[in-house]
C-alpha cells in the first residue's frame, strides 16, 4: 500500500485492502494462540515444583487455549474461493399460502438475529409482503467477513410443522420455504453485463417507505435476457441507487449460475442439486406435537426450537461444513 500509485486505481486498491483485512483476521489469531502456547510452555517448566494453586491456574489457561485452537481449526473449513465474502440471502415462500409467508417471516427473523450476534450488518434489498401476513419473498445483503462461508450451509428447503395460528380448528400444518445464498462478488469477478442483454423496468415501490416511495417510480426491475434471471430492488432512496444495487446482485447471480454450470459439467454438484428441490428439505423445524429441529444432511438436531428461531444456528452450520470437509474429493 505504500507503493507509489497504489491508490490511483480505487477499485483495485479497495479489493487489495479487503483481501489484506481477511488475511489479517485469519493469521493474527493463530499468531496470538502460538504466543500463548509458548508462554504456557515456559510457565509449565517453571512450575514443576510449584504449589497446587498455580498448577490449577496453568491447567485452566491450557483449557482456554485448547478451546481457542479448536475454534481456529474450524476456520480452516472456509477454504472456498468466496467464503470470505459477504452474502446475498433470499427467502421465498413455498406451498402453504399464508402459512408459508409467515414461515418466511420467521426465517428472516432467525437470520437477522444470527447476523446480529456475529456483528454482521443486514440490509433489506427487496421485499414482497404476504397478502394476509408474513412475507412472500425477501432478499437481504449480509455484510461481514466470511458471511457467505457460514451461510452457504443454509441453501435449500426449510420445512416447518406446527399448529397453525391462522387455523380456527387448530390443526397441524406443514409449510415450506426455500433459502438461497450467493456470495457478493462485485469487484471480485470479470462478469460483464452488456446493456443489450438487460431489460430495465421502473415501477412504484409497494412496501413501506413514506411518501417518496409512493409517489415516484423509484423501484427497479432488471431482467438478464440470456439467462432469464430477474432482480429487483426498491428499498434505496433513488432510482439510480436501486439500479446500482440491482446490477450488483444480478452480477453475483450471473456469476453463480456460470459457476454452477461449470460444476455440473464436472458432475460435482449433481447430488446437492437434488437436495434443493421442493419437497426435499434440508432441515425440519417441528413445534407440535413435540419440539425438534433436525438437519437431514447431517442428523444434527436439538429440541430447543426457541433458541434456534432466535438465531442460534451455528451448531447446524458447523456440522454441515465439517461433513462437507470429510467427504472424499471426486
Amino acid at each position: 500500500m505504500s507503493q507509489p500509485g497504489f491508490w490511483d486505481d480505487a477499485e483495485r486498491s479497495a479489493k487489495l485492502v479487503r483481501q489484506l483485512k481477511v488475511l489479517k483476521s485469519t493469521v493474527e489469531p493463530w499468531q496470538l494462540a502460538s504466543k500463548k502456547y509458548q508462554e504456557l510452555k515456559e510457565l509449565a517448566d517453571i512450575l514443576k515444583s510449584a504449589d497446587g494453586e498455580l498448577i490449577f491456574d496453568l491447567g485452566r489457561n491450557s483449557e482456554a487455549l485448547f478451546a481457542d485452537i479448536e475454534k481456529l481449526e474450524f476456520t480452516t473449513l472456509f477454504d472456498g474461493e468466496f467464503d470470505a465474502n459477504s452474502a446475498i440471502l433470499s427467502i421465498n415462500a413455498g406451498a402453504g399460502g399464508t402459512e408459508s409467508c409467515d414461515w418466511v417471516g420467521m426465517l428472516f427473523r432467525m437470520y437477522s438475529r444470527w447476523a446480529e450476534s456475529r456483528g454482521y450488518s443486514l440490509k433489506t434489498i427487496d421485499i414482497l409482503e404476504g397478502e394476509e401476513a408474513g412475507i412472500k419473498n425477501i432478499t437481504v445483503f449480509i455484510e461481514g467477513d466470511f458471511a457467505y462461508g457460514w451461510l452457504k450451509a443454509e441453501r435449500g428447503v426449510h420445512r416447518l410443522v406446527r399448529i397453525s395460528p391462522f387455523d380456527s380448528n387448530k390443526r397441524r400444518h406443514t409449510s415450506f420455504a426455500s433459502v438461497d445464498v450467493i456470495p457478493q462478488v462485485e469487484g471480485d469477478t470479470e462478469v460483464k453485463l452488456e446493456d443489450k442483454d438487460l431489460v430495465v423496468e421502473t415501477y412504484r415501490a409497494s412496501g413501506p417507505g413514506g411518501q417518496h416511495m409512493q409517489k415516484t417510480d423509484s423501484a427497479v426491475r432488471i431482467t438478464h435476457t440470456p439467462t432469464g434471471l430477474v432482480v429487483q430492488c426498491q428499498n434505496e432512496r433513488s432510482q439510480f441507487q436501486n439500479k446500482q444495487t440491482a446490477l450488483g446482485i444480478l452480477r453475483a447471480r450471473v456469476f453463480e449460475l456460470q459457476r454452477q454450470e461449470r460444476e455440473e459439467q464436472l458432475e460435482k454438484q449433481a447430488s446437492e442439486k437434488k437436495k434443493i428441490e421442493w419437497g426435499s428439505q434440508i432441515r425440519s423445524y417441528v413445534m407440535q406435537p413435540y419440539t425438534l429441529v433436525k438437519d437431514h444432511r447431517t442428523d444434527f438436531e436439538t429440541g430447543d426450537v426457541n433458541s434456534v428461531m432466535d438465531g442460534k444456528i451455528d451448531g447446524f452450520i458447523e456440522a454441515y461444513l465439517k461433513s462437507q470437509k470429510s467427504k472424499p474429493k471426486s
